[in-house]
């Protein structure tokens, strides 16, 4: 049985930020997490940022003056040291935000997705492979708390103690499964395309279908959808919450559908709190209706979506790769995503190569894929061309 890190070691100020980084700047491997207050907050800071080695594990607080992440830049940004993450993709938006950037990234939750295991949590892996039972009551905890609860500092300790032997275990059977070369590759374009994150609620788009709504109907429902969200994060902001604490996506869905007049009808929609209704009942029924008057005088755009030049083997060529990716994994007795992960797909979908050689140009694609699919997929796409290309 591997032996762990005791205890940790709390970095609350500059020169401990400093001897924390001279200690990690001889590992070899890294484990790292982070915790922010994006369940307490309506822009969610970075709260703790954990490292942990075989040896040590140091907790900085990045919320203490000078304890600045960005000491970190030189280590994070070595490729040939190992970082071990568990789901990334957010906490190297963090990072990259606060000026770090990640290489030499093993993600362990996209490595046991690629490799198919039907438990991809940390808990359940320290559970599985380690025996290790995890505690999972403050996921969502806000640790913008000062000083923090010592459950709460076990629990942020305890995401590191065990990710380095976790993350080899990991290594070493995509490595005997033959897809550590899919997975790193992978891991590598989660850290190019990590970026700082994006202004809050930037990201939003109504999920409305279209079933059983004319186009008007579906413009209406839309504009209401973007009006409220835009009010949400105006509320949000002032009271600094989340803005899904305010509407979450699903009560805005419900309340452009179904199109309220009254605060009773109001405080039925699906996902709406009754603090809300108290708060902001008005202002909501107020927007509904001033939709509904634009949409009475015709004032609505009803074509919403931009419309490129249609491209007509663009389906036969999604259709061709998916049936593809399924017949590859079968005889590779791999997942799909081994073969092609989605991104991957897109690309392959938008433009097909016209030979291998472009297909070594294809970003994460790999020389590994190019000698086992290059000249398939060359063949299987060649009947697809992009037209006017």
């Amino acid at each position: 049985m591997p032996t762990f890190p005791q205890g940790a070691l709390d970095v609350v100020d500059a020169a401990g930020a400093e001897a924390a980084t001279r200690v990690l700047e001889s590992a070899p491997e890294l484990a790292v997490d982070l915790e922010a207050d994006a369940m307490h907050a309506f822009r969610a800071r970075l709260c703790f940022l954990q490292l942990g080695t075989d040896a040590d594990i140091f907790l900085f607080d990045t919320l203490q003056p000078g304890v600045d992440p960005r000491l970190l830049v030189p280590l994070m940004a070595d490729p040939e040291r190992t970082k071990f993450f568990h789901a990334a993709q957010g906490d190297l938006q963090f990072l990259a935000e606060a000026g770090v950037r990640v290489r030499g990234l093993f993600d362990t939750h996209r490595a046991v997705t690629l490799l198919g295991w039907p438990k991809v949590g940390l808990a359940d892996l320290a559970r599985e492979k380690l025996g290790i039972e995890l505690p999972k009551e403050h996921q969502q905890s806000d640790f913008s708390l000062r000083p923090l609860p010592p459950g709460m500092r076990d629990y942020i300790a305890n995401d590191v103690r065990y990710l380095c032997e976790l993350g080899r275990q990991v290594r070493d059977a995509c490595r005997e499964a033959d897809i550590l070369e899919e997975v790193l590759l992978d891991c590598a374009r989660m850290c190019d395309e990590a970026a700082a994150r994006p202004e809050t609620g930037a990201e939003y788009k109504p999920k409305l279908s279209r079933s059983g709504l004319s186009s008007a109907q579906y413009a209406l429902a839309h504009a209401i959808a973007q009006g409220l969200h835009k009010k949400r994060l105006e509320w949000a902001e002032k009271d600094n919450v989340p803005m899904g604490r305010m509407l979450s996506n699903m009560a805005i869905t419900d309340l452009a559908l179904k199109q309220p007049n009254t605060h009773k009808d109001l405080a039925r929609a699906a996902g709406v709190r009754g603090a809300v209704v108290r708060a902001h009942g008005d202002a909501i029924l107020g927007l509904i209706r001033e939709q509904q008057e634009k949409a009475a005088r015709g004032e609505l755009d009803l074509d919403r979506e931009t419309k490129g030049p249609r491209d007509p083997h663009r389906r036969k060529r999604e259709d061709a790769l998916k049936a593809f990716r399924i017949d590859q994994a079968t005889a590779r007795k791999v997942t799909p995503s081994v073969i092609l992960t989605n991104p991957l797909m897109d690309a392959l979908a938008a433009n097909p190569p016209s030979n291998t050689e472009a297909l070594t140009q294809l970003p994460y694609f790999g020389e590994k894929r190019v000698r086992l699919y290059g000249e398939k997929l060359v063949a299987l796409l060649a009947p697809y061309p992009v037209l006017g290309s």
